[in-house]
């Protein structure tokens, strides 16, 4: 069990070229005789769909693997065809979605790290009676969108709760990693920290670049030597920083967004305070999940809310517990 959650509302539950979506078949057992299937680990006997998972992925980041297969396994279920796509760049991500539009998908699920160039795309899908699900960022606007409902954790309340560890903890002079700025999603998790600890700096990388992550994060702890917590935004980023502590000769801690296997490890080693766990596994499935829903039923999950995720609290206390998951790449 996790030691800390924080829910609100209803609590239910790679890169890919831009010009072709690419066909994730998902696979299974027999198909089931029931009409609803799925149990038993075989297949819906429901019609096979096609839905897209279009999200802003950039390169190297684990977090995305983890959505990704957690799509698949609800796919694997539900007798659901997934055509995966991402972009880091979110004009790229609209014709993304525009693509699948074109394509006559069932249904789109899609992240909206930045909404103002998605809203034209997404209205286009919403017109052509395609059902959209948003999911990891953009709770807030998601609704106005056309999605019928998202599945992530509240940013700003994940920020306060990492905000709060640290004030437990004692530490006063946070530097939130932000690697990729216009990230609305990035910005409301530092904006909890600071909400938390008012002295919290946010430093500005390019996620895309880890060598360029390292030295730039090496170079403010260096002049920045009352810094006491370094905060990365996602795993890759966090061990990226773990680097730049020991080339700055640094004496700050690290704590952290998100996880992956060598992550757990760390907290388990003492290397990371903790991380703030908003469970992608449960946001791929549960997307995909509530597309199928919707189609086989007209089931709205959500109740118009947001279904939320996280956040969870992973330390020292349950990094153990949550380890043997992480290496096997579902949290």
């Amino acid at each position: 069990m996790l030691k800390k959650t924080w829910t609100r509302g209803l609590a239910t539950l790679a890169l890919v070229p831009m010009l072709a979506l690419t066909a994730c078949s998902a696979q299974g057992g027999k198909p089931a005789d029931t009409a609803a299937g799925g149990s038993g680990g075989q297949v819906a006997s429901t019609p096979r769909l096609k839905v897209a998972l279009i999200t802003h992925a950039a390169a190297g980041d684990t977090f995305w693997d983890i959505v990704r297969k957690g799509a698949e396994a609800a796919a694997a279920k539900d007798n659901v065809e997934i055509l995966y796509t991402s972009d880091a760049d979110a004009g790229r991500q609209a014709q993304l979605v525009q693509q699948a539009i074109d394509q006559k998908v069932d249904g789109i699920a899609v992240t909206l790290a930045k909404p103002d160039a998605l809203k034209d795309a997404l209205k286009k899908a919403v017109d052509a009676g395609i059902p959209v699900v948003t999911l990891n960022s953009g709770s807030d606007v998601s609704a106005k969108l056309g999605a019928f409902t998202h599945f992530g954790s509240d940013e700003k309340l994940a920020g306060e709760a990492v905000g709060a560890q640290l004030v437990s903890q004692g530490l006063k002079h946070p530097i939130c990693v932000i690697q990729e700025q216009g990230n609305v999603a990035l910005e409301q998790r530092c904006g909890g920290v600071k909400e938390k600890v008012p002295n919290t700096e946010i430093l500005y990388v390019n996620g895309q670049d880890m060598t360029s992550v390292q030295s730039t994060a090496t170079a403010k702890l260096q002049t920045t030597k009352d810094a006491d917590v370094i905060i990365g935004l996602g795993a890759p980023f966090t061990l990226t920083v773990l680097k730049s502590i020991a080339d700055a000769g640094s004496s700050a801690k690290v704590a952290s967004f998100d996880l992956n296997g060598e992550l757990a490890q760390d907290i388990v080693d003492g290397k990371v305070l903790f991380t703030v766990d908003q469970q992608p596994y449960l946001q791929g499935y549960g997307s995909i999940d509530a597309i199928w829903q919707n189609k086989v039923g007209g089931f709205r999950i959500g109740g118009g809310q947001p279904v939320l995720t996280g956040p969870a609290i992973v330390d020292k206390s349950n990094a153990s517990d949550v380890l043997k998951f992480a290496q096997q790449g579902i949290r």
